[in-house]
């Protein structure tokens, strides 16, 4: 029964019965099968089809409301009793950081952790936060403002610098201060809400928009615009140190949060992963510095 419920909590966030299985790795038919089987239980209609797309009804609405604080505790439960005791961390990380300097940073955690287990789950930051919520990690590894995560532990780890890749690598005449468009991520991103008002005060506008920082930067080296994105996705994707525009003096950088639920947090294992992670993070700025100022 736990399963059907979580599959309807699923639905009821996804909206399709695609994306649903997608997320919970089953087949459509699967899906179908224990909404139905729900529908049964409690004899009531709890999805309503329009197209392609699916609704709650009011008893759906209802029921999720009230069963989520439960199935969220009961995977927290698992984890604090099971998880920890075995020595594992399962985290969410920013796709962006994962794909960047992140393994990096694990792998020097990891040295001083060695008898500690990583489950790593690339995702962007507002879903990290989401299965946070939801009890299915343990921590996150994420990007963004805290203000409105006032249900969780939020401690900043780096203020990672952004960078303005120039158009095709062509040489770029620019004074920080100037009206400047450039490719940037979209709203809904985790990282937007962080530098959307410093780059109003730098006079950065963004012109257009697209949902990963990878994209962004791939399309500023093939000339489609100038690229405002993290300095590690520069780096990653070999774009030259002495062509990017560093913005992190500025006051233009990307804060990176280590994220866990309250009681999580409290866990010594998680106090002990949080310590090491945010010693290393510090070490990877210093060394970073050290790069740039060599190039």
């Amino acid at each position: 029964m736990i399963e059907n419920l979580e599959t309807l909590i699923t639905l009821s966030k996804t909206g399709t019965m695609v994306e649903t299985s997608t997320v919970l790795k089953i087949s459509q038919s699967a899906v179908s099968k224990r909404i139905a089987v729900l529908e049964r239980h409690y004899g009531r209609n709890l999805i309503e089809r329009h197209g392609r797309r699916v609704v709650l009804t009011h008893h759906g609405t209802r029921l999720v409301e009230k069963i989520t604080p439960l199935i969220s505790e009961l995977r927290s439960v698992f984890l604090e009793d099971q998880t920890l005791m075995t020595g594992k961390v399962i985290m969410g990380v920013s796709e962006a950081i994962l794909a960047s300097w992140g393994p990096n940073l694990f792998a020097r955690v990891q040295t001083e952790l060695p008898d500690v287990e990583f489950t790593f789950h690339a995702q962007r930051s507002p879903v990290v936060l989401d299965r946070l919520r939801s009890g299915e990690y343990m921590v996150g590894i994420c990007t963004g403002s805290s203000d409105a995560d006032t249900d969780l532990v939020s401690e900043v780890l780096r203020l990672e610098p952004m960078v303005i890749i120039p158009s095709g690598l062509a040489p770029l005449d620019y004074t920080p201060g100037e009206e400047l468009g450039v490719i940037t991520i979209e709203s809904r991103s985790g990282a937007w809400a962080s530098i959307e008002e410093d780059m109003g005060r730098l006079k950065i506008r963004r012109s257009t928009s697209v949902e990963s920082f990878f994209s962004v930067a791939q399309m500023a080296l093939a000339g489609f615009g100038h690229g405002l994105v993290p300095e590690g996705v520069a780096r990653t994707l070999g774009a030259p140190a002495s062509m990017l525009i560093r913005l992190g003096d500025l006051g233009l950088n990307r804060p990176v949060r280590f994220v866990a639920r309250k009681s999580m947090f409290s866990r010594p294992l998680i106090q002990s992963f949080y310590r090491v992670v945010s010693e290393k993070a510090q070490t990877m700025d210093s060394d970073e510095h050290i790069r740039s100022g060599a190039s």
